[in-house]
């Protein structure tokens, strides 16, 4: 083997070198070649690199190393999906060398959680809001944390936790490694790093807005009551897993209805969802239990699933980074991957902010034939538990054909003419 192309030549301990041979990691990514010996050093570091890249075992090897040095160490990432998965990552690597991991979640027993930190683990893994309700309650303390991992920042800043990380941050010494991994840097990635690290080194694989090598990608003009028509078409062309996005929570439960009426396996992730649906949705999804996953950009960093075969954005994500989060869902690790978005007319504004961001012209395709539309593409009743009333007001329910369907103006699915929909608009 090329020693310039193994983990051998990055300052890696012997026996992390043992557990990474035997995972049969051999070749370091770009990402992981370039922040390992930085880490190593103990640098506070920037790492800029797109998702699929590495960037769980460019921070994990460090600090399971740091781990067996003493040091104790904290990762905060912005969702439950993520942080399982990091904590996945750090079972493989850590656990043959004796290291311990806490993880710190909404969704899941508090109590079971405080039982794993009297275990005392050199790393806690966990999303904001949940480590605050642990400080609070005084069941955790990071007095003696030594190394500091923000894992997908600019995503937590997205979902509003800034004023969670500030408060987290100031329960730690000063004295510490702090290393940030994002995929884009706005200015208050910027601003945080100026407040809380001492002269980063800024490892970057790729500029903002870079998209996954070997993702193609396809855009479809489409009206929004043509758009599960269309889904439809698609979904019978491609066999593989498929990743399909949704804008809003109550649009993916939707969507995921009517894709089980056309015939395929789907399950759904959103903030709906409890841990444990989420779970099982996501491990039905790797199994092959379920071949489609239906998501809101709460899973766009959360998932992390080998042979993707095709990302489907039902709707247009609300800002262009989550556009790029999204498509790189797929092609990870080398392999190839599609990309398919439906684009309304009026949208057109919203694709020239995608293309001005990864710096490229999507690809338009002519919108084939589509199949005749039928009653399954509406949502099924799943009012019946609800008082007819309440279900109107809360998500627009109205009689019509003497069944009560569901309609919402933003997802693009058929509705009848005669009503005014526009009292309904949110």
């Amino acid at each position: 083997m090329n020693q310039s192309l193994s983990f051998y030549n990055l300052n890696i301990a012997p026996n992390i070198l043992g557990v990474l041979n035997k995972l049969n990691f051999k070749v370091p990514t770009p990402i992981q070649e370039k922040s390992i010996p930085l880490a190593i050093e103990g640098k506070d570091m920037i790492g800029i690199a797109q998702t699929g890249t590495g960037k769980t075992l460019a921070f994990g090897v460090p600090m399971v190393q740091a781990a067996l040095q003493g040091k104790q160490g904290l990762i905060v990432l912005p969702t439950r999906e993520l942080a399982i998965q990091v904590n996945e990552v750090f079972h493989k690597i850590g656990t043959p060398l004796g290291i311990r991991t806490a993880v710190l979640i909404g969704g899941e027993s508090i109590d079971r959680q405080i039982q794993s930190l009297r275990r005392n683990p050199q790393i806690v893994i966990g999303t904001p809001g949940r480590i605050i309700d642990h400080l609070e309650r005084k069941t955790v303390s990071f007095k003696s944390i030594a190394v500091l991992v923000l894992d997908e920042a600019d995503r937590m800043l997205d979902m509003g936790f800034a004023p969670q990380l500030t408060q987290i941050l100031r329960t730690m010494p000063r004295e510490r490694q702090t290393m940030l991994f994002s995929a884009t840097m706005p200015q208050d990635i910027v601003a945080i790093a100026k407040a809380n690290m001492k002269l980063p080194l800024r490892v970057e694989i790729a500029p903002s807005g870079t998209t996954v090598e070997k993702v193609t990608q396809e855009l479809f003009f489409v009206e929004k009551h043509d758009k599960p028509r269309l889904l439809e078409k698609i979904l019978y062309e491609y066999r593989g897993s498929v990743l399909v996005f949704s804008r809003t929570k109550f649009g993916a439960r939707k969507l995921a209805a009517v894709i089980r009426t056309m015939g395929h396996t789907a399950a759904e992730i959103h903030s709906n969802r409890s841990l444990h649906q989420r779970r099982e949705a996501l491990e039905g999804f790797k199994n092959g239990k379920y071949r489609i996953l239906v998501a809101t950009d709460v899973a766009s960093r959360g998932i992390d699933v080998e042979g993707i075969e095709l990302v489907l954005n039902f709707d247009l994500p609300q800002s262009p980074e989550d556009y790029v989060h999204r498509i790189g869902r797929t092609a990870r690790a080398g392999e190839k991957g599609h990309a398919i978005s439906f684009a309304t007319p009026e949208q057109r504004k919203n694709v020239r902010g995608i293309e001005r961001l990864i710096r490229a012209t999507l690809p338009l395709s002519a919108l084939p034939e589509l199949p005749p539309a039928r009653r399954s593409d509406r949502i099924p009743d799943v009012s019946a538990s609800r008082s007819v009333s309440r279900s109107a007001s809360r998500f627009g329910y109205r009689r019509h054909s003497r069944t009560y369907s569901r309609f919402d103006r933003r997802d693009g699915f058929s509705k009848p003419s005669k009503f005014n929909y526009s009292k309904w608009r949110r």
